[in-house]
């Protein structure tokens, strides 16, 4: 059953292969199901980590929050008392809503815009091994994503950005740093995200490329990344019609079928036509792109039996969705045949990793060496280098930077951070920052709006990132402003006005006419430090842009 784990990008030798093979026929019905699933772990506390190891899990997914401390020993933990060796999981992407306890780095965005392959290689260094030292062994990057389609509020900051081989040539670099650090990757999102500018975790997103498009896209992207070895590919809730459609003309309703339960996307493009042999795991698969097409019930063992190898995280119990796989098993909804090439793919990726060989101490190293690993004055150097470089001047008409205290004195700051019950970005610091450089600094106040006798400066300031549910990107005036009739004053023709975003690239559509702009990508510590001495003129701005920030509106050139 294990023979294909010889091939690439598993390439186990007899002794692996002899693990897999024991491995698999020591566990149980119920045991083999329980290595599908990679289960969420989203707090530190052991015995939420002792409930998820009930459930025997495949994998792991731990978003790293709280203490280092903390992290540790609840990672320490489950590896401890798992009696199959864990996928440990994340998406460990960079920015600001990232892993907090590590050094704060560039997003994918920043790090395109950056544009230099030395550095971004530096970057995913300082990430790799310091997710290693907390013991994840497999991280959902990189994003082949294209940033197509600019209202997309989920693509945005977590792509490389809008040119294709940009794009691949900074996932290759993700693949082969990870790789060195003894980590697995996950290109995503199968078959293709970023021309549908509308949210999967809402939807059901669609790829709308003509075949011969998505070859020389995706297919082209996908392809370069197999050939890399990567070692295993994120099915999401996208459908790819124009692929269905080549084969059923006259799909219908059928064509829109998401690939993470599509059988034709998964085994027959994925494996036949571009020949990935790797591990295959879906989306989220609470996501409202899966469940709004099937119930749960179905929707359960038709992820693994269309071709997927691994259940992203369950709704709710996970003791519902490991019954409704025993049920889709027993009722032939997910044959025997698919459940054992599954798990021996799982197998074999976690035997690709060495871990069937590895101590606990090996999968999740010493507190000590965690603690001599994570944020380094050396990582942190890296971070700031980066930040600076990934910063992006977009427009300055008026010639307005570099802002000094002479003429700049008084600023007012209109802004507003990320909202997100989970993924709250970092804080807002610009003024803090500016007040320490004697800039007299004050927030918007809709009751006594700026004017040129009172300020010599307005910015606005936003720092949302690419986050799940936020639906579309746009500036919200009315919270900038503080009420509805403030939503609609601009003072630009009035105040001298800078508009800088710490996150989503897009807002001049909302406001095409803000003279000076800004794109800054993310907004970690390193990066709002680095903005400041861009301001006052001590580095230069040199980042590229990586995206058509003007939205397609020749008017927000002016």
């Amino acid at each position: 059953m294990s023979h294909f784990l010889k091939s690439a990008p598993f390439n186990l030798d007899s002794e692996a292969l002899a693990w897999v093979d024991k491995t698999l026929a020591s566990l149980s019905q119920h045991e083999k199901i329980g290595q599908l699933f990679t289960l969420a772990s989203r707090t530190n506390a052991i015995e939420d980590q002792r409930a998820v190891l009930g459930f025997a899990p495949g994998g792991v997914f731990r978003p790293a929050s709280g203490t280092l401390e903390q992290v540790w020993q609840a990672n320490r933990f489950l590896v401890e008392n798992s009696p199959v060796p864990l996928l440990f999981s994340g998406d460990i992407e960079g920015g600001g809503a990232g892993y907090r306890i590590n050094t704060e780095l560039p997003n994918p965005l920043g790090l395109a815009a950056a544009d230099d392959v030395a550095l971004s290689r530096a970057v995913v260094d300082v990430m790799a091994r310091e997710a290693r030292a907390l013991g994840y062994n497999w991280s959902f990057t990189p994003l082949l994503d294209i940033n197509a389609t600019f209202r997309s509020a989920i693509v945005g900051t977590r792509s490389y950005g809008s040119d294709p081989a940009k794009v691949l040539k900074q996932a290759l670099i993700n693949v082969e740093q990870f790789r060195e650090a003894g980590i697995a990757t996950a290109a995503k999102h199968w078959p293709g995200e970023g021309f549908d500018d509308r949210d999967q975790h809402l939807v059901g997103t669609i790829n709308p490329l003509s075949w011969p498009q998505w070859q020389a896209t995706f297919g082209t992207l996908y392809s370069a990344l197999i050939d890399a070895g990567v070692t295993s590919v994120m099915s999401a809730h996208i459908a790819l019609p124009s692929f269905i459609r080549e084969h059923f003309p006259d799909a219908g309703r059928e064509a829109f079928e998401p690939a993470s339960v599509s059988r034709l996307l998964n085994q027959r493009l994925l494996r036949q036509t571009l020949g990935f042999n790797g591990l295959i795991v879906s989306d989220a698969t609470g996501m409202a792109g899966l469940t709004s097409w099937l119930s749960r019930e179905a929707l359960v063992p038709a992820v693994i039996e269309s071709g997927c190898d691994m259940f992203l995280f369950t709704e709710g119990d996970p003791a519902i969705d490991f019954n409704y796989m025993l049920k889709g098993l027993r009722e032939g909804r997910l044959s025997e045949q698919r459940l054992d090439e599954a798990v021996t793919r799982v197998l074999g990726l976690k035997a690709h990793l060495g871990l069937h060989r590895q101590s606990a101490e090996q999968q999740v190293p010493s507190l000590p060496d965690a603690r001599s690993t994570i944020g380094t004055a050396a990582s942190r150097a890296i971070a700031a280098q980066a930040a600076s470089a990934s910063i992006t001047l977009v427009k300055d008409v008026p010639g307005l930077l570099p802002v000094d205290l002479n003429r700049h004195r008084r600023v007012v700051i209109a802004g507003y951070e990320q909202h997100h019950p989970v993924r709250k970005g970092p804080p807002i610091i610009l003024a803090g920052l500016l007040e320490e450089e004697g800039f007299e600094v004050r927030a918007y106040d809709p009751q006594q709006p700026p004017t040129p006798y009172d300020t010599d400066l307005l910015v606005y300031v936003i720092a949302e990132e690419a986050v799940a549910t936020r639906g579309h990107i746009y500036l919200d005036w009315q919270r900038l402003h503080g009420s509805l009739k403030g939503s609609l004053r601009r003072h630009w023709q009035d105040v001298p006005t800078l508009l800088i975003s710490l996150g989503q690239p897009y807002y001049l559509y909302d406001a095409p006419l803000a003279p000076t702009s800004i794109n800054a990508y993310s907004a970690i510590e390193p990066v709002q430090r680095a903005l400041v001495d861009k301001l006052l003129g001590r580095s230069s701005f040199t980042a590229i842009d990586p995206v058509d920030s003007f939205c397609g509106q020749e008017v927000a050139r002016y």
